[in-house]
């Protein structure tokens, strides 16, 4: 079974010998199962709680399940098994294509069946749980730079400029003030804490939005950009930011007191 929560799969079958098989067989091993016969039942469960899993009937009254699997894939996240019937090509290849991540006929085997729900879950849950476990960290690590952010007091002077860490804003030598968004400002001020020390993209990242770096994502080369872009509409102003290929960048102004 997975971790400590006890997953739960939502039966939509309109066949009650077939509904009430399904429940005894799942509840043997151990998951928490719901019932519904049609659509709308199946869309007030959806509504009041959470469902880690949905075996979909195609032949149901009212909304057929190629229908109701739209609307489950607009409204949760969670896996989708067609148990069905209905042997053909053409509805498989439709109940693929919308999003369902099995597709088994009646007669079904159960221990194939209970098989093939475990391993989804499995999958499905592991990927859930890991994307909670990040977005908690991500959110503690932006707890952390915001009360680190609001303890120091202090303002970074170079080349004229100043970054003022009260107001997040950057003045130009000519008095300007920009209001720097979070990012830009997070990225500049972490620079400016390691003047002459090459940041990889990975870390700036990490210190603008708590994110992970990915191949290919050019989050911190837009930011750099625009944060370069202040500094170029006064050409006096000697290089800032250097880039050091194949590393990230590096903090070159001639901080003062």
């Amino acid at each position: 079974m997975m971790n400590n929560a006890i997953p739960t799969l939502l039966i939509v079958e309109d066949e009650i010998v077939t509904r009430n098989t399904l429940k005894a067989l799942f509840e043997a091993e151990g998951y928490a199962v719901l019932l519904a016969s049609n659509g709308n039942q199946m869309q007030e469960f959806l509504d009041k709680q959470a469902v880690d899993l949905v075996l979909l009937d195609i032949n149901l009254p009212g909304k057929n399940g190629l229908s109701l699997a739209r609307e489950i894939r607009d409204k949760i996240d969670a896996g989708l098994i067609f148990l069905t019937g209905r042997d053909n090509e053409i509805d498989k290849i439709l109940g693929l294509e919308i999003g369902a991540d099995d597709y088994i006929t009646k007669p079904f085997n159960p221990r194939e069946l209970t098989i093939r729900v475990r391993n989804l879950l499995q999958r499905t849950m592991k990927v859930k749980q890991q994307a909670e476990q990040r977005t908690e960290e991500i959110l503690k690590q932006n707890e952390l730079n915001a009360a680190e952010e609001s303890s120091i007091s202090q303002h970074f002077n170079f080349f004229g400029w100043q970054l003022n860490t009260d107001s997040h804003q950057l003045i130009s030598p000519t008095g300007e003030a920009f209001q720097l968004p979070r990012s830009e400002y997070r990225a500049l001020h972490h620079l400016c804490t390691h003047p002459g020390k090459i940041q990889t993209r990975q870390i700036l990242l990490e210190k603008m939005t708590g994110r992970e770096f990915k191949e290919h994502d050019r989050t911190v080369d837009v930011t750099i950009r625009r944060l370069r872009q202040y500094f170029e509409n006064y050409p006096e102003t000697p290089e800032v930011i250097a880039t050091v290929h194949g590393e990230g960048y590096r903090f070159t102004g001639d901080l003062q007191a």
